[in-house]
């Protein structure tokens, strides 16, 4: 996974894999996902994210294996 910010538009561009993009889809008026022939995600797309509230903190935490 790779997480882009882009300042001058305060774009987030969040990559989930490498396949190529079949079709975006809008969910709402500032976030956009691209999923592949399989209907799989690839990536998405959040506009205007700091002033939506949508990244005002990235935090990463891997929360390794779940045992049952």
């Amino acid at each position: 996974m790779t997480i882009r910010y882009f300042a001058d538009t305060a774009t987030v561009l969040i990559d989930f894999s490498e396949h190529g993009v079949y079709e975006t889809i809008e969910v709402s008026e500032n976030v956009y996902i691209d999923v592949h022939t399989d209907g799989n995600l690839v990536s998405m797309t959040i506009k205007h994210a700091k002033s939506s509230g949508a990244l005002s903190e990235l935090v990463h935490r891997d929360m390794g294996r779940q045992s049952a």
